[in-house]
């Protein structure tokens, strides 16, 4: 008899970067980046994970800021990805049909990748004024592990990350999110994981921006019950964890929760 396909699924293996961010400065941003990566990687990884506009800060200067998709940024992505022959994801500064986009990009080692432009844009800071919304939502594939796409204000909103009939397994939300709201942070991380009974792997960037709004980091991963896997506050930090897909299987099974969930239509 075959085993069930879950059963096969092992360990993902994953590297976090709570990164310092120059100010709009993307070549300073990459080489930082790559030399940082370079020293701190030290075991095969599945996926490096970078902040939100991890090129650039969170920046309103879309006009001068973007890039196409085969821009600088992009062939940065493709060249990372493949030395470490892991997906690398973060997002940055698309300008593409006549609109600017906050894009986080999905890089597979072969140069191949997927998007997910952020959907929630954040009006308090202009956000929504510059960038166009994106309205799709993105799941990829790992190694069998279904994963969620978010850009920071997106884990704001839980009905958008709704994990119905337990489509995904990791909600991973890339950010910048500043510290004076990072008591709201920490409340909304182990809230998505409970009630989509997923991992959350959540990552900020630390240090100020232009703007002088300071990040404090805070970047973690929680499992399905809200137990911290890796939390960091302050303090740039690249580290890589593995997470175990039987531990969330075994979650699901004896709390089994998302079959009771209401179902809806989003408009």
């Amino acid at each position: 008899m075959e085993a069930p396909d879950y059963l096969n699924i092992g360990n993902l293996k994953v590297t976090v970067f709570q990164a310092y961010l120059f100010w709009e400065n993307t070549e300073k941003n990459l080489r930082n980046l790559s030399l940082r990566l370079n020293i701190g990687v030290k075991e095969k990884t599945d996926l490096i994970v970078l902040p939100e506009m991890f090129n650039t800060g969170f920046s309103m200067n879309a006009m001068s800021l973007a890039e196409s998709m085969d821009g600088q940024t992009m062939t940065w992505l493709k060249d990372t990805a493949h030395r470490y022959d892991c997906v690398v994801t973060g997002s940055l500064i698309i300008y593409e049909d006549n609109n600017f986009y906050n894009r986080m990009i999905w890089m597979l080692p072969d140069g191949s990748f997927e998007k997910y432009d952020k959907h929630h844009l954040f009006g308090l800071g202009g956000e929504d004024k510059i960038y166009t919304a994106g309205q799709d939502q993105v799941i990829v594939d790992l190694k069998g592990w279904k994963i969620r796409l978010a850009i920071c204000y997106d884990l704001r909103f839980p009905v958008w990350l709704r994990n119905a009939d337990g489509a995904y397994d990791i909600l991973l939300v890339i950010a910048s999110w500043p510290d004076k709201r990072a008591g709201h942070w920490k409340a909304l991380i182990p809230a998505r994981a409970i009630e989509n009974q997923c991992y959350v792997i959540a990552v900020n960037r630390v240090g100020h921006d232009g703007n002088e709004v300071y990040h404090s980091g805070h970047s973690m991963c929680l499992d399905a019950n809200g137990n911290t896997v890796y939390y960091k506050p302050e303090d740039e930090d690249l580290y890589t964890f593995s997470i175990n897909y039987q531990d969330l299987v075994k979650n699901r099974r004896s709390f089994p929760f998302l079959r009771d969930a209401d179902t809806f239509q989003l408009s």
